[in-house]
């Protein structure tokens, strides 16, 4: 269903079964999955890629151009994945000649007044809650939730199955299955009730706990860490997420 009093440019590509309310602004540049709705008075822009089932709500404005000063006019996109719902006054930003595309995964929730930048990847299951802020090349992995008015500072990567209190100011990167809170912002456990949700076994929670023990509560400082935890113990895919995630890290990690 199209509403006659939305506005949809001939050249934009709709799927089947997609709804788009009253007064909606479609631009030709366009891709909207199967059966996704966009609510009234919606914003989609060139370079918006949506997937299917996703749900739009008033007020939000997809793949408008970078708030970056380097931004040229260069084709990108804003990708959004499958059964993601945006609600009310989000904004997505499209990419620059950085990495071209900024992209929010999969089953991924955007509460009210979030704003992701451009070249940022936000992946899926993810939960941005209301008024969170993400400055441009941001990285968040699977599973993160960051509590409402959170700001994330350019450049930070923020692991999987972290959950960040309500708040805070990241400017530091965050590994991998922690929470995290205060300021500033410090290490405040694994995040033990998320993984049993999601069916870490105790055992692996466990296991994840070990490791940051090495890491944060035994005096040693990263290098040093990251050397007990690659010789005494055993390969697993979380150990190896956790130290991959930390030798990468530019900005460093949260302290303890």
């Amino acid at each position: 269903m199209r509403s006659e009093s939305a506005h949809i440019h001939s050249d934009a590509r709709i799927g089947n079964d997609v709804v788009i309310e009253p007064f909606s602004y479609i631009a030709g540049d366009v891709e909207i999955g199967n059966g996704t709705w966009i609510g009234p008075n919606v914003t989609i822009m060139d370079g918006a890629r949506i997937g299917r089932k996703c749900r739009i709500f008033p007020g939000a404005v997809i793949s408008a151009i970078p708030q970056d000063m380097k931004y040229a006019g260069e084709k990108s996109t804003a990708e959004i994945g499958d059964n993601t719902t945006i609600r009310e006054c989000v904004t997505v930003n499209r990419g620059t000649k950085t990495f071209e595309k900024t992209v929010v995964g999969n089953n991924t929730l955007l509460m009210a007044y979030v704003h992701v930048a451009h070249d940022c990847v936000v992946g899926n299951n993810c939960v941005l809650v209301n008024s969170v802020g993400l400055a441009g090349e941001v990285i968040i992995d699977d599973w993160a939730i960051l509590g409402g008015a959170t700001v994330v500072h350019q450049f930070v990567n923020i692991g999987g199955h972290v959950m960040i209190s309500g708040g805070s100011k990241v400017s530091k990167d965050i590994p991998p299955y922690v929470k995290t809170g205060r300021e500033p912002l410090i290490y405040l456990g694994i995040n033990s009730i998320g993984l049993s949700r999601r069916n870490f076994s105790k055992e692996k929670i466990e296991e994840i706990h070990n490791i940051y023990r090495w890491i944060y509560k035994k005096g040693f400082n990263n290098t040093q860490a990251m050397e007990k935890i690659e010789n005494e113990m055993p390969a697993t895919p979380e150990r190896d997420y956790i130290f991959s995630f930390i030798k990468k890290s530019k900005r460093g990690i949260i302290r303890g």
